[in-house]
């Protein structure tokens, strides 16, 4: 892994936070005033996240053909110290995917290929986020990546709701070891976390299956990131807390 790794943002417009409603909509008042709706790119319950009054960072999409030109990127969130954290879930995995193709995360050992939305499971329905390889087929390993942004102190929490669409990745993960490698990438999206835990206490099925994934073999792999209006800055592993 290399310190200077990095990953911009486009350029960030600050606003606070006025309304968050159908899931899917923001209303935010910039500084100049104006109040726009803007995208929420999170359909989660956003636990510690969305705050009435907080400061919040929006980009801005001139293209026509999209409904909402404003996306909510960053929410400033104070479990610690004030601190920006990640909004747009569809935001991590083109992050991770800059990862892998600079190698940066040895955990996941040496592969030449990177295959994203691959097609899995018992159903065939499921799509793993990637599929590393290395000319070694021994080598493959599915990774999926969960977005992280629920916290107490500086312990990072996941998921912040029941998820059984995540009980269904766990289950299907760990189906694919030994006869493959595994990994859940759990891309934790504020830097003022240093250690990771399941959400036992609002989904307890889902940390059961997590401990369960882990002694068949899937890695964890809860990855810490630096986040400020600039970019995102990897800052290696956070400590795995199962206890």
């Amino acid at each position: 892994m290399t310190a200077d790794w990095f990953y911009p943002f486009p350029p960030l417009i600050e606003g606070t936070v006025l309304k968050r409603y159908k899931r899917f909509f923001v209303d935010i008042e910039l500084e100049t005033g104006q109040v726009i709706v803007a995208h929420c790119p999170n359909t989660g319950p956003m636990t510690g996240v969305y705050h009435v009054g907080g400061r919040a960072l929006v980009s801005y999409n001139s293209n026509p053909k999209r409904k909402l030109a404003y996306t909510w990127e960053l929410a400033e969130v104070c479990d610690t110290v004030p601190t920006w954290a990640g909004v747009n879930t569809a935001r991590p995995n083109r992050v991770v995917k800059s990862l892998l193709e600079a190698r940066q995360i040895p955990e996941l050992g040496d592969y030449t290929s990177i295959r994203p939305e691959v097609r899995y499971g018992g159903d065939g329905k499921s799509r793993i986020d990637f599929v590393i390889s290395g000319e070694d087929t021994a080598l493959t390993t599915y990774v999926e990546v969960k977005n992280t942004t629920w916290a107490k102190g500086t312990l990072a929490l996941f998921p912040d709701t029941v998820t059984t669409r995540g009980q269904k990745h766990l289950r299907e993960l760990a189906a694919l070891v030994p006869e493959t490698q595994a990994a859940m990438l759990y891309f934790i999206s504020r830097g003022d976390c240093t250690d990771f835990a399941p959400g036992d206490e609002t989904d307890p099925t889902y940390g059961l299956l997590l401990r369960e994934a882990i002694a068949k073999g899937v890695k964890v792999l809860p990855c810490r990131f630096e986040v400020t209006p600039a970019g995102l800055r990897y800052l290696g592993l956070a400590n795995l807390r199962l206890n």
